[in-house]
Formats: C-alpha cells, sequence, structure tokens
C-alpha cells in the first residue's frame, strides 16, 4: 500500500507533513523523531517492519523537512512539539496511539505519557533522559542525584560547536555522515555509504540542505514531569543502547526507574542512531512492546 501523505494544520500558520503507512484498521503507532530532525529519519526497513502490524504516523516537526519553517518569525517552546505530537493525532482522527520517541523526540513522549495519557496506547522511549528529579539507584542500593549522571560525549559537545557552514551538497553529506559516525558509537562496525543515502533521501524530501536551530534555541522551561512519571499507568518500555554517546548509560536505567510502569530492553551495540543492522532488534523489541500493552488493555 503506497503510503498516505498529508500537510495538516496544527496552529495558525502552521502546518506539519505527515505520512501514514499500513492498515488503516490496525492500532495505530505514531513515531517521534529528535531534534532538527526529520520524519525520514526514521528508516524505511524500521516504518515497514511496524506498519506491518501498526497505523504507523510519522512527521516532521517544525523548522525541519516539509513542515512550517517558523521559529525566527515565532519562537515557540519545546513543550508546544509536544503539542504538535497531538494535534497530529487529532487532525488524522487518531484518538489514542503507541508512541515511539528517539532524543528529544523521547523527551516529547514522556511529556505525553505524563500531560495526555489518556491519548496513548504504549510509549517507547530510546536515546533520551528522564524528566525528572528522582535519582538514581546503582545496582549496589547507593543513589546518585539525577543532575549527576553522565553528560554528553565531550566528541559529540565539539561537532555541535562548530558552526554549519553552506559548502555544497556533498561537503554539507561529509559533515552529516560525520556525525552520524560519532552518534552510532563505537561497539559496531560505521557504514557511512547507509547513512549517506539516509540523509540525501531527507534532503530531496527536504528540498534542500538548510538546517535551523530552532530546536536548539526553543524555550526548555517546564519541562520535568517528575511525579506524573512516577504515577503513570501508560505501559511504557525503555531502550538501553550501550554504546549511546548523548545520553550514555545509566540515562536509560535511571528513565526505567523513574516512570512506574518502564520495563527495559537493551540492543546489543546500538547507540544514539538507527543502522540498518539493528533494525530487525529494534522492531522486535517495539512490537512485543505494543502487543503485550495492546493484549493487557
Amino acid at each position: 500500500m503506497k503510503p498516505l501523505e498529508q500537510l495538516l494544520p496544527v496552529a495558525p500558520g502552521t502546518h506539519l507533513w505527515t505520512e501514514q503507512r499500513g492498515s488503516a484498521d490496525a492500532p495505530p503507532l505514531l513515531l517521534i523523531m529528535g531534534a532538527g530532525a526529520s520524519g525520514l529519519g526514521w528508516p524505511e526497513p524500521l516504518v515497514d517492519a511496524l506498519a506491518a502490524h501498526h497505523r504507523v504516523i510519522r512527521y516532521d516537526h517544525r523548522d525541519t523537512g516539509r513542515s512550517t519553517w517558523s521559529y525566527e518569525q515565532e519562537p515557540y517552546r519545546i513543550t508546544d512539539l509536544a503539542t504538535d505530537a497531538l494535534a497530529v493525532l487529532d487532525g488524522l482522527d487518531v484518538r489514542r496511539a503507541h508512541v515511539v520517541g528517539l532524543s528529544l523526540g523521547g523527551m516529547l513522549a514522556q511529556l505525553l505519557i505524563a500531560d495526555a495519557p489518556d491519548r496513548l496506547l504504549s510509549a517507547t522511549l530510546m536515546g533520551t533522559a528522564a524528566l525528572s528529579t528522582a535519582p538514581y539507584t546503582r545496582p549496589d542500593g547507593t543513589l546518585v542525584p539525577a543532575d549527576e549522571l553522565p553528560g554528553i560525549s565531550p566528541e559529540i559537545l565539539e561537532l555541535w560547536s562548530q558552526p554549519v557552514e553552506d559548502h555544497g551538497l556533498e561537503a554539507e553529506l561529509d559533515r552529516r555522515v560525520a556525525h552520524w559516525r560519532a552518534l552510532a558509537g563505537d561497539q559496531l562496525p560505521f557504514d557511512a555509504a547507509y547513512f549517506r543515502d539516509l540523509e540525501r533521501r531527507i534532503i530531496e524530501h527536504s528540498g534542500g540542505y538548510a538546517t535551523s536551530p530552532a530546536h536548539a534555541l526553543a524555550d526548555q522551561s517546564d519541562l520535568l514531569r517528575t511525579e506524573a512519571l512516577a504515577t503513570t499507568e501508560v505501559p511504557a518500555h525503555v531502550i538501553l543502547a550501550p554504546a549511546e554517546p548523548v545520553f550514555p548509560p545509566p540515562h536509560a536505567q535511571h528513565l526505567t526507574q523513574a516512570i512506574r510502569t518502564a520495563h527495559l530492553t537493551e540492543i546489543p551495540g546500538m547507540g544514539h542512531a538507527l543502522p540498518g543492522p539493528l533494525l530487525p532488534d529494534l522492531a522486535k523489541a517495539v512490537l512485543s512492546h505494543t502487543t503485550r500493552a495492546t493484549t493487557s488493555r
């Protein structure tokens, strides 16, 4: 079945590009990408594997892909991006959905768990940190304050500190592949051609290779949801990526402790990227959780 693409109004003057794949009668599953990332950042094989069992919905955040680029004229908050996710569901007449969030998308999914639990069937979170001040309990029982958990790797911080300059398409692809190389971690071989092809398709989809700092500049206030996460009834699932360089272990373990309903699945070798060899295991983990959540309901 050919994917269905739509532009949905989510706020005055703001439209988001959306794509639906899979049976319209299947349980809906919303994919929420990370900061500055188009919905096409979700690899095609993963989307297809999930769409064999779900009505899969992915979309471009504001200031990415084919959605409205508006931050310079009308700045918004990170919490507005969570509201956008709900607006996508509303625009597609979806009452409740499973959600899967990566990086910033995992934080937005936590906001949905806390603020709109009646809209979720389940949530899967990866490559993200807990929106909670609850301490992390080590296996030996000692406590680590949430703000003392490991930070972003120096290599990633160095990459993010460098200005993005326009030296043409191929140079921009080189920059993006180098970024993915760092995000992927050091436990698996890196397939530069795979990520170059991924970014080329994203650029073709977007109509250009311009980038926006909007999500880095957006107001990050009012994100903590400690109590709501600790008392939620939404079935939650956390992916542990042992090679994660942005939110390294034990962030995933901390997130699992912070969300009352959460359980943990490790994907060996995974970092902050979605390389081809890991996609079957990732799809299996997500589908196991959504099936369990649906059955329990």
